[in-house]
């Protein structure tokens, strides 16, 4: 009875800790979320007021219509998707085509490679931010879509990522495929990639999110408003009137439409996203 009862209290606390701490996930992610929504129907009054106001009088949609008006947001949008999509690409090929190499290739420093993709992982992408630049003005690629998506198409986290996942791969089907003649391929795109999809899935949409998320390096080669993408264009729109007293409505309002392309791809793809990131996890 004792040890009924204390499974059935191990139980309800870690149910009261669960839920406590999915609450504390919640308020944390979702009241600044829901603060953005409310000030981007906010007149600029109503937003420096004091005290707060958390419910607009009036209700202003003029903010969106100012976010895509003032500056070229269309051109924005563009510049995004082009980035983003070309980016996305390149790494998701560079980080299949490479991670195959290390798990059912044979070659000599296999093991070293290895080592060095996982050394660049430890690295910050700010520390490299001085000499990419550098070697792009240099290039004359700066103010250039070029000069934006070269440098972002490092792919060492894909190759680790789809590495792991190869080697989880059940070795008798890898085998059987080898002894029936497969090159690699015919291993690759008909054995391998075909069991690889959740994996794939999850691959593609991290590099997505990051790929259009991305600030600092397109902050510093985009001199113009025809290269920029949606996260350096909220920055000009913060400066569009006057710099010392921001309007931030139409910021709120350029941000939730940002975020909005990326949201629903990331809602539809989410199940095969988790079973991606956890499919190498068990096995048996």
């Amino acid at each position: 009875m004792r040890t009924a009862f204390t499974s059935g209290d191990n139980a309800f606390w870690a149910k009261v800790f669960g839920y406590a701490a999915m609450a504390c996930v919640l308020i944390i992610i979702g009241v600044p979320l829901l603060w953005i929504i409310i000030t981007s129907f906010k007149t600029r009054p109503d937003i420096y007021v004091q005290p707060a106001v958390y419910r607009p009088a009036p209700w202003h949609p003029q903010n969106y219509a100012d976010a895509t008006t003032k500056l070229p947001f269309w051109t924005f949008l563009q510049n995004s998707i082009i980035v983003t999509a070309v980016v996305s690409g390149v790494k998701f090929v560079l980080g299949v085509f490479s991670a195959y190499g290390l798990v059912f290739l044979r070659f000599p420093g296999k093991n070293i490679v290895f080592l060095v993709i996982i050394a660049a992982l430890m690295v910050p992408n700010q520390i490299t931010v001085i000499s990419n630049y550098a070697l792009v003005s240099q290039l004359g690629w700066r103010n250039t879509l070029v000069g934006i998506i070269v440098p972002l198409c490092g792919v060492a986290f894909g190759t680790f990522l789809m590495r792991n996942h190869f080697l989880s791969l059940p070795s008798e089907v890898i085998e059987a495929a080898r002894m029936d003649g497969a090159g690699w391929w015919r291993l690759l795109t008909r054995v391998v990639l075909p069991m690889s999809g959740p994996t794939m899935v999850a691959f593609a949409v991290v590099t997505l999110v990051n790929e259009w998320n991305e600030y600092l390096w397109p902050f510093l080669m985009a001199d113009g408003e025809e290269v920029a993408t949606l996260p350096v264009g909220l920055t000009l729109l913060q400066n569009t009137e006057n710099p010392s007293v921001t309007n931030w409505g139409p910021v709120m309002a350029g941000t939730l439409l940002t975020m909005l392309p990326i949201l629903i791809v990331f809602l539809a793809l989410q199940r095969h996203m988790i079973k991606g990131l956890t499919s190498g996890a068990v096995k048996g």
